[in-house]
Formats: C-alpha cells, sequence, structure tokens
C-alpha cells in the first residue's frame, strides 16, 4: 500500500529576495480549498540572501501542505529553479507561483476540476491586479477548448498556469535556461501547440500578480539585444510547430505586435543612431523569414506601416513616421474605388519615391489605433464611420 500518494498539483514556488511577499503567496497555497492532501510544494531557494532561505525552512517544518526546499546559489533567473522543481515534481499538474504573487482560495480547485473534466493540457485562469495591470482579454469567458490561433490565450504567454505534468514530460519541456528573457513564452507556446488543448477559467480570479514596492519584477528583464534573440526563438518555435499558411499567420501576429512592435516604438527616436540601425539589424532574419501579407494584413494600419518600414530596411521611413505619431497627428481617412475601401493616409501615402505599397495602409481590420483621433468627436469606431460613409455614398449615387 502507498502512503505517499501522488498529489494532484506541484506548485512550484522558485524564490529570490522574495520577503515579505513569499509570506502570503505560501499561506495562499495552504488555503486553497483543493486541501492540503492534494498538493505539494517544491520551493526553490535560489540564492536569496534577505531571509527568503530561512523563511521556506520554517514553512516546511510547520505546513499541513508537503513542502520540499531546494537551497542554490543564485542562477541569474527563473528557469533555472523551475526546472530544478518541474524535475522534482510527483503531482498530476503543475502550478508555476511566483513567490511575491498568490492565489485565490478556490483556483486550484477550479482548474484541477477543469482540465480534469475537459482532459486538456493546459488551464489558465482568471489573473487579477494588486497593484499592477493585468492581462483581460484571454478571460472574457470560461472556455472549455479554447483555439488557440483564433482566441486571445496566445496573448497570455507567462508560465503562471496549470499544465498537465504527463504531458511536460512526453514533450521533454524545460525553460531554456540560455535566454535572459522570454523563456516562459517559450515554454508555454509549445505546451499550446505540441498539447492536448488549452482551457480558461474566467468566473473567478485565480491568480493575483503583485506590484512591488521595490519595482523588481522579472518583465523588466534583458537588454534589448536579448529580447530580439527571445523574440527570434519564439517565431522559429511557431515556425516549426505550424506549417506556413493562415493559422501561423495568426499565430506571427502575436510575436510581431507583442514584442518587435515595442522595439520600435517613439522612443526610439531618443536612441543614438547606432542602436536604431542595431535593432533593424536584429529584426531583419524575424521580417525576412516571417513577415508575410498575411501577417501584415492582421494587424492594424500604424503598427503595420511601423513593421513595414522595419521589414524594407528604412530607418529614414521609420523615423518620418515615429514623428508622425509622437506629433498625435491625424491621418486622413481616405477611400478609393467603387468599394470604396479606406485608406489611412499616414506619411508616404502613394509616395511612389517611397516604395511603400498602398496596401499597407488599407484598414484591413478594425483600426482602434488613434481612431479617437481620426474620427468626428472621437466617439465612434473606424468600422462605423466608415459603414456611415458608405451609406452616405450609395445615398448620393441612387438618390435616396
Amino acid at each position: 500500500m502507498n502512503d505517499n500518494p501522488a498529489p494532484d498539483v506541484t506548485v512550484v514556488v522558485g524564490a529570490y529576495e522574495a520577503m515579505p511577499y513569499l509570506v502570503r503567496c505560501l499561506e495562499s497555497v495552504e488555503s486553497q480549498t483543493l486541501g492540503a492532501d492534494r498538493i505539494e510544494i517544491v520551493a526553490v531557494d535560489d540564492g536569496s540572501t534577505d531571509g527568503t532561505g530561512e523563511y521556506l525552512e520554517e514553512f516546511a517544518a510547520r505546513s499541513k501542505v508537503p513542502t520540499t526546499v531546494v537551497h542554490q546559489p543564485n542562477s541569474g533567473g527563473p528557469s533555472g529553479p523551475r526546472n530544478l522543481g518541474l524535475g522534482r515534481a510527483r503531482g498530476r499538474y503543475v502550478f508555476f507561483l511566483d513567490a511575491d504573487d498568490y492565489f485565490g482560495d478556490e483556483a486550484l480547485e477550479r482548474m484541477v476540476a477543469m482540465a480534469d473534466r475537459a482532459g486538456t493540457d493546459v488551464v489558465l485562469g482568471r489573473m487579477a491586479g494588486d497593484g499592477r495591470g493585468v492581462p483581460g482579454s484571454m478571460f472574457t469567458r470560461t472556455l472549455e477548448h479554447a483555439d488557440v490561433h483564433t482566441s486571445r490565450v496566445i496573448y497570455a504567454l507567462s508560465a503562471q498556469k496549470l499544465f498537465r505534468r504527463a504531458t511536460l514530460t512526453r514533450l521533454g519541456l524545460r525553460f531554456d535556461e540560455t535566454l535572459a528573457t522570454g523563456e516562459d513564452a517559450l515554454f508555454t507556446m509549445e505546451a499550446y501547440l505540441a498539447g492536448g488543448g488549452v482551457s480558461v477559467v474566467a468566473d473567478y480570479d485565480c491568480y493575483y500578480l503583485v506590484g512591488r514596492e521595490d519595482g523588481k519584477h522579472a518583465t523588466g528583464r534583458g537588454s534589448y539585444p536579448e529580447r530580439f534573440e527571445a523574440l527570434h526563438a519564439l517565431m522559429r518555435l511557431i515556425a516549426r510547430l505550424e506549417p506556413p499558411g493562415p493559422k501561423r499567420d495568426l499565430l506571427m501576429v502575436r510575436p510581431f505586435t507583442v514584442g518587435l512592435l515595442q522595439q520600435f516604438g517613439p522612443a526610439l527616436l531618443r536612441r543614438p543612431e547606432r542602436e536604431q540601425l542595431h535593432r533593424m539589424e536584429l529584426a531583419a532574419p524575424m521580417t525576412r523569414a516571417y513577415w508575410t501579407k498575411g501577417v501584415a494584413d492582421r494587424i492594424k494600419v500604424g503598427e503595420r506601416l511601423v513593421l513595414t518600414c522595419v521589414a524594407m530596411g528604412r530607418l529614414d521611413l521609420l523615423k518620418e513616421h515615429l514623428d508622425f505619431t509622437r506629433a498625435e497627428r491625424i491621418p486622413e481617412v481616405i477611400h478609393r474605388g467603387r468599394s470604396g475601401r479606406p485608406y489611412l493616409s499616414y506619411p508616404h501615402f502613394r509616395d511612389a519615391g517611397a516604395g511603400i505599397p498602398d496596401s499597407v495602409y488599407a484598414v484591413t481590420v478594425p483600426d482602434w489605433s488613434g481612431s479617437r483621433r481620426v474620427l468626428p468627436e472621437g466617439r465612434r469606431s473606424l468600422a462605423r464611420a466608415v459603414r456611415g460613409i458608405r451609406r452616405r455614398t450609395r445615398r448620393l449615387r441612387t438618390g435616396r
């Protein structure tokens, strides 16, 4: 008879200089309605000097939740501690809990029930902010089976999710310890695409992201070359797991808009020219391999123009567009052809010398970026404005 059965969930906590946040973090595991007998904690003290290691030992000695504590020299990032914890996990599921965050009381019970009911390998629990903003578009409704390509789950690639451990083992999934940033995006995207489905629990605040008063958030890690490296790795992963076509294009929108686009915002104008040129060089292999019309057509005009300038290697055109954006100038809405297709007249629209195709300026998706500045009274979406203009045009043509 096995006196020590495997728990339902192993909560992996990588902790570095985590006091006093660690106290509430671990208390939230103890208070789970799933029950202490169905949970274990594997906590890795990553070379802390602020009492984190001592508190972990204290907690393990008194908690009803079986807790394993591992001490190691500082590894420089979250990947090493997470991999170590994953290697020691016994649970059917694994959850990577950051030491400064905490659970809602029913989080694990709800997520385990969802995974068991749906048979999926990854469960996203709704996030709430405690002193910081949180992503929300992927939590509009609870889904037993989310479509990875068309839902918003690809915009939530942090590691704070419930993963089926057998699937991680089958895939040989580990966090890439060579990356200084973006390692969780690679891990989660591969679990999404190579695993057996994704669920969303949207009717309960499962996970609280904490805004640390000292500002030490993992999202701030990595220099710009390291961020480019992580983005390229994510694009290569998508290309490896998804063949060319519309589904790949849908996935590629994510690293282009949440990643590469941020490297070429108006703040670029304040950087030294050598850095501006270096960023263009770093982006070139990505745009050359993965910037397609299918990706571009799924992006708003202003953002598409930025990325097109980057893909063309035209820093001069990019700077003019960024100047236009920074000045909050208003692109005129222009309608061409019988269909009255709308275009936004950002810099160099219909300028043969610039060589930017008209299609780059065409509205192919609802264009919310800057729409409040473009539209009358700043109240209507561009799509509604376009429909109104078309109706007025038809009335003029038909006399009705």
